[in-house]
């Protein structure tokens, strides 16, 4: 028998309600939204993993983690007299409708007919919604530095600052590696600081406009990276050697084995 969805989620507010209360935990009872953050972060990410790992046990238990955070940050508020569960479901539901009011509003006329017409139609709402903010003042500086620059991009995207081709996006990358080049040839530590972001920066808009999230292809190139690696470690160890005994041509020979190995 399935649980009760609404009874479970009442049965949770009360655990987090009672951890804290005076007879609960004394670890819960001195959390604040500033020590309970960072947790939150990591059980985002534990859940990312398991995403990835397309293991359904996993991310149901992970889930219920960061359901829990967001319910202790709510007790937190409620114990503030300033908001509680109740407010933080009412905002993003109310939020939701606002901004699909091709579904809930049935606005046949202003019908939507592709994802990217909903999403700029998205950003469109939302800047109404900001009282003259900057549509990009909403992406949080503490993403990882690809994803906060997928989101950058892909929020002015939506606005209408893009460029027209995937070739001009091309042509701008070479130009800055050029600059790149310049600066290495310079020996300008400032200069290559500059030139590297601006690469990279350029890397991920040529990736977005491909389709393509920086940060997921470059976490599945180092999750890549381990695997081979971990097979090279592997035939090091089991010559009784250490490792820094191979040169870079032998250890290289190990690599190509790896990556042979993968394709079979």
């Amino acid at each position: 028998m399935n649980p009760n969805p609404i009874r479970e989620l009442e049965r949770l507010k009360e655990i987090a309600q009672t951890l804290r209360g005076e007879n609960g935990c004394p670890w819960d009872k001195e959390q604040t939204h500033q020590t309970l953050k960072s947790c939150l972060i990591e059980e985002a990410y534990e859940l990312y993993d398991a995403i990835e790992l397309e293991s359904t046990a996993d991310v149901l238990e992970e889930l219920g983690d960061v359901l829990f955070q967001i319910f202790a940050h709510a007790q937190i508020l409620e114990e503030e007299g300033v908001y509680n569960i109740g407010d933080v479901a009412k905002g993003i539901s109310d939020k939701l409708i606002r901004r699909h009011p091709h579904v809930f509003k049935n606005e046949s006329a202003d019908a939507l007919n592709s994802s990217t017409e909903v999403l700029a139609k998205w950003e469109e709402i939302k800047q109404g919604e900001k009282d003259g903010k900057s549509a990009l003042a909403g992406v949080p500086r503490t993403l990882p530095a690809l994803l906060r620059a997928h989101r950058v991009q892909e929020k002015a995207a939506r606005l209408g600052f893009d460029w027209d081709n995937i070739k001009d996006v091309e042509e701008k990358l070479f130009e800055e590696i050029n600059e790149l080049k310049k600066a290495i040839l310079e020996e300008n530590k400032d200069e290559i600081y500059n030139e590297v972001g601006d690469v990279l920066l350029s890397i991920v808009n040529l990736l977005r406009f491909a389709g393509i999230n920086a940060e997921e292809a470059l976490q599945s190139s180092t999750n890549k990276f381990i695997r081979r690696f971990s097979y090279i470690e592997k035939k090091v160890w089991a010559t009784g050697k250490n490792m820094k005994e191979f040169n870079l041509q032998e250890l290289d020979v190990f690599w190509n084995e790896a990556k042979l190995e993968e394709n079979k």
